[in-house]
């Protein structure tokens, strides 16, 4: 990566996803699930959860994804996470799952969680190890259609996250980081 798309990596704009997105996002979790990374996902998948989706955008072209996606009360799981090659290591990864903890935050979510094979970036982010098997059972029905079922190398992460009467009662003008 040049000096050029370094700098324009640290400028990336991080917003929601919009239907002309699809395709961009469908390129990078197809390519992701290649790699055996994450679950592919089809582009009608794509439309009917596009609302999860945040988009990490630079210079008008869309380089990273990430889904929230509530599953229970109270909890939700951050999925599909993806940054094009040459632009990882450049904090898009993490504005990107941040997005999602805010949405998660606003939505009232206790928990947030993730299956992953790359543990150590969400640990990076204060995410801890979890049995899985303390997770809702309705978050398996996607692992009946990985490739790797049942032998799945995928690690569970979770962070909690502060209830909705803690965050009422900080200052008005403090919106919290994640």
């Amino acid at each position: 990566m040049s000096k050029r798309q370094r700098a324009a990596a640290r400028r990336a704009t991080i917003r929601d996803a919009r239907m002309d997105d699809v395709e961009a996002i469908h390129a990078l979790v197809t390519e992701f699930s290649r790699q055996e990374f994450m679950l592919p996902r089809s582009r009608s998948e794509l439309y009917d959860s596009l609302r999860d989706f945040e988009v990490a955008e630079v210079g008008g072209e869309v380089v990273g994804c990430a889904a929230l996606s509530i599953v229970w009360e109270g909890m939700a799981e951050i999925q599909s996470l993806a940054v094009r090659d040459g632009y990882q290591r450049r904090g898009i990864g993490r504005r990107l799952v941040k997005a999602c903890l805010a949405e998660a935050r606003r939505l009232g979510a206790l928990k947030v969680f993730v299956l992953t094979a790359v543990p150590a970036f969400f640990e990076r982010m204060r995410f801890s190890y979890v049995p899985r098997e303390t997770l809702p059972h309705k978050i398996w029905s996607d692992c009946v259609k990985c490739v790797k079922f049942p032998h799945c190398n995928e690690l569970a992460l979770a962070i909690d996250l502060p209830p909705p009467r803690a965050r009422a009662r900080r200052g008005a003008g403090d919106r919290g980081g994640a």
